[in-house]
Order: structure tokens, then sequence, then C-alpha cells
């Protein structure tokens, strides 16, 4: 088992940001091409999978490993890094703990037993025909502003109008918002309507306020997917969301 690679701190701190928006450990898999995880949140609603190409390390080599990492402390321990840092992660032969170096730091990272981790989950196979992207601070904003109303979202698609549409309704207020063709661009505007609760969208929202894009993808009561780039490129997050029972 053998490990070293340096990293821009933001890259890390992206990727770590995505995944921790779900869950507080995870099974991280690394091999000559680069990390990849997916994970399930605990009531099994939301998945994440993240990977990152080599090519968004500034160094990178790896023999095939799987990992257990705890998000939560990498979490905490990246919190203390500035904007330009640049990271190693080491991870010597035979060894149970994460190096990562920074600025003059050292951590020691004891890592979990992979096996103690929940398998990774396999990717449902479904059909959703709705598909739009559009802005993630677009998007993030939308969220924010139903979660002052309610604590749940619809998110839909009306192929008449060819809007794409988030809609919320508390105990007294309701909350409306559509975007037309100028605002997003619809990959297949076919007809979707979907209820997510919003505890979920709303950590996620964060992490996808900062790409460019998000490409949303829905159906008629199905699980909703984000999709979008980060490390300029060179690494991917997609989410997957279970819809509530409209009868909630």
């Amino acid at each position: 088992m053998m490990l070293k690679a340096t990293i821009d701190a933001d890259i890390l701190k992206e990727s770590i940001d995505a995944i921790s928006a779900l869950v507080t450990e995870c099974r991280l898999h690394t091999d000559e091409n680069g990390f990849s995880t997916r994970a399930v949140d605990t009531a099994n609603v939301a998945m994440v999978s993240v990977t990152l190409k080599k090519e968004a390390f500034e160094g990178y080599g790896s023999t095939k490993n799987e990992l257990g990492l705890d998000i939560a402390k990498m979490k905490n321990i990246f919190g203390m890094m500035g904007k330009n840092d640049v990271i190693t992660l080491e991870l010597p032969e035979e060894s149970h703990k994460l190096e990562i170096s920074f600025e003059g730091y050292r951590y020691s990272l004891t890592l979990l037993d992979p096996n103690t981790i929940r398998k990774d989950p396999n990717l449902p196979n479904i059909d959703l025909p709705g598909r739009v992207v559009l802005s993630g601070a677009e998007l993030n904003n939308t969220i924010k502003a139903a979660a002052v109303v309610s604590d749940k979202i619809v998110l839909g698609i009306d192929p008449a109008s060819q809007t794409f549409f988030m809609s919320a309704d508390g105990d007294t207020d309701h909350i409306k918002r559509s975007f037309g063709k100028d605002e997003v661009n619809f990959i297949n505007g076919s007809e979707a309507r979907s209820l997510f609760s919003l505890d979920y969208l709303k950590d996620m929202g964060k992490v996808m306020s900062r790409a460019a894009e998000v490409e949303v993808t829905l159906g008629i009561d199905h699980p909703a997917k984000f999709s979008f780039y980060i490390a300029n490129g060179n690494g991917h997050v997609e989410y997957l969301l279970a819809p509530r029972i409209e009868a909630d």
C-alpha cells in the first residue's frame, strides 16, 4: 500500500466538503488514476459520488488502496489551512496512518478500518427523462429562499412553458421560482415533478453554489440527480436524492 500526493488546499477542501454534506466517513479508493468514493447517508436518502483524477494533483503516485476516512476529522484539519496552501498526503507502506502536511504542520491521521464502514452503494438504474443545466449559485439561492417558508421543495420541468421550476409551500406561505430558456439550458424538457427534503438540499446546495454549471436530472416522483465538475474540470461530483412522499 502506497500513496504520495500533492494538491492545492482549495481543491482538496472542495472534495471533502462535497462528501461531508452527506456522510462523516467513507471508503476512499486510490489507484494510479486518482481518487474516488461513493457513499450513502445513514437514512439511505441521499448518495454522493466523488472522483478526482490524477491531473487534479500537482504531484501524484499511488498503488491500489482502499482507505477508511474520517471525513469529519479531515474537515476540521482543513479548516486551519490558508487559501493557497499546498497539501501533501502520504501513506507509507504497511502504515495505517495518513500523513497530512502543510505550512509546517504535520498531522498523522489514523485511518478507519474500511470493513467498519458501509460498503459502496450500487448506482440505481433509473430513467430520469428531464435534464436541465443551470448555475450552481442560482440553484443554491432558490434552495435557501425555499427554506425560509418550508422544509420541503418541489423541483420540476413544465414542457408547455419550457420552464424549470422550484416551489415550496409552508403552513401559510408559498414561494416559486421559475427559470426560462434564457436562464437554463434544457437538455431534455420532458415533464418532471418530485418533492424533496430541504434538509439535504441545503447542505448539498452550499457545495453546488461554487459550480459554474450543475446538471439536474429529474423524473416524476423519482430521485433527482445533481452533477457538476470541480478541480478545474479534473474532478466530478454527483448527488442522488430520493423523493419524499407527497402525503407527508
